[in-house]
């Protein structure tokens, strides 16, 4: 009997977190790395290194593999066509996911499937931008299509006069994405996992906190969500994913917007493993990285159901604390029931360098749980227990 080869393309932690899934499956995973040091390849075995634009490199990865996905967005997409024609097995392939990798194409098919977009516009010059503007009110939200991650590529135009400051963006790039900045009351995200043959499961909308445009904290299932709102959000990211063929997770990021509309509109959508889902490692019955790599081998899709009322993922960023290990035995003897998740990088400040999952018994705790996954995810950025917190506080 042969297990399945699958290749991923880039090696930071999404790669890094399918490895324990694969191992448990039988699979073998390989990945091309960025670099030596870069988060998967301790987790790998096979990890050579190479680069994502060198089709010459993507072929060469490509061999031996039963199914080529990705922990990124950013492979050229003539580079995925050129791999089918050579006949390699590329999930999701190049015209789902180029709706992941261009803001405009995912914008015009958010309308062809006449689901909740926000008020948007291709714009060419500082000129066509002001005249989006005036037309919609002012202020609007200016976005780079292609690159842009974790609030990268993503700036507030407040007026017609602040307008000119953007002049550089098109000369970098034309056209940009103009959109009305909406007006929500939290931002939401709506995670589900297809198969080729057109399976498909979604996993309960959770709550998003960002922080600096970069994912701080989830908490699942949304608390206080009206169940309609709930179902509909889910609906629309099982039609995008059947709608536009896409395999493996996808992540619809929302923007919740009460009594108008549908409650919520679409923000943006990711083709890959996803932050808003890490929660799902410890607190689903299927975790997304395994979804994902059963999702892209077309095998039958697994359960989604939370095992708790109640979930809450924290992300902890680069601080002060260069030796992470070194303030494990605080974090962990402060909250036993925390799992801790690194991932393998050089510390820097800013930079996503692991998160903390943990479960509450009912929906009623869920601030407490909060603040104790806070506070193990301080306690490892910082090297020292919270200042003036001592763990009863918080229950």
């Amino acid at each position: 009997m042969t297990f399945p080869v699958i290749g991923v393309v880039g090696g930071g932690q999404l790669a890094r977190m399918m490895a324990p899934p694969a191992t448990a499956l039988g699979f073998e995973l390989r990945v091309l790395a960025e670099g030596e040091d870069v988060s998967a390849v301790p987790a790998v075995a096979n990890a050579p290194v190479g680069d994502y634009k060198d089709l010459d490199a993507l072929l060469e990865f490509s061999k031996g593999v039963d199914v080529l996905t990705f922990d990124h967005e950013h492979v050229p997409t003539e580079h995925l066509r050129t791999l089918i024609d050579a006949g390699v097995n590329v999930q999701p392939g190049p015209d789902a996911l180029v709706n992941a990798q261009d803001k405009l194409v995912m914008r015009a098919a958010i309308d062809r499937l006449g689901l909740p977009n926000p008020e948007w516009a291709a714009v060419d010059s500082v000129e066509e931008l002001v005249a989006f503007g005036d037309k919609i009110g002012w202020p609007v939200v200016l976005k780079t299509p292609r690159g842009g991650y974790d609030g990268k590529g993503v700036r507030i135009v407040d007026s017609a006069d602040d307008a000119a400051g953007a002049a550089d963006w098109f000369q970098a790039m034309s056209p940009l994405l103009a959109e009305a900045k909406v007006d929500f009351s939290r931002e939401l995200s709506a995670l589900v996992a297809r198969t080729p043959s057109g399976e498909s499961r979604a996993w309960p909308v959770v709550h998003t906190i960002q922080v600096d445009g970069v994912c701080d904290e989830v908490i699942a299932p949304a608390q206080n969500i009206p169940l309609e709102v709930a179902a509909a959000a889910e609906g629309a990211a099982l039609r995008i994913a059947n709608e536009l063929g896409v395999t493996g997770v996808m992540a619809a990021e929302l923007f919740e917007t009460p009594g108008v509309g549908a409650g919520f509109l679409i923000n943006e959508l990711a083709m890959r493993p996803h932050n808003t889902g890490h929660w799902t490692q410890d607190g689903s019955i299927t975790s997304q990285f395994e979804q994902h790599l059963r999702a892209v081998l077309d095998l039958p899709l697994g359960a989604t159901d939370a095992v708790a009322p109640v979930f809450v993922m924290k992300n902890f960023l680069g601080g002060d604390n260069q030796n992470l290990f070194e303030a494990f035995p605080m974090a962990l003897a402060y909250e036993p029931a925390a799992k801790v998740h690194c991932y393998g990088k050089s510390v820097r400040p800013g930079r996503k360098i692991g998160h903390v999952n943990l479960a509450g018994t009912s929906t009623s705790e869920v601030d407490s749980v909060r603040q104790r996954a806070t506070a193990v995810a301080n306690i490892i950025r910082d090297g020292r227990m919270p200042a003036q917190t001592t763990h009863e506080e918080t229950e």
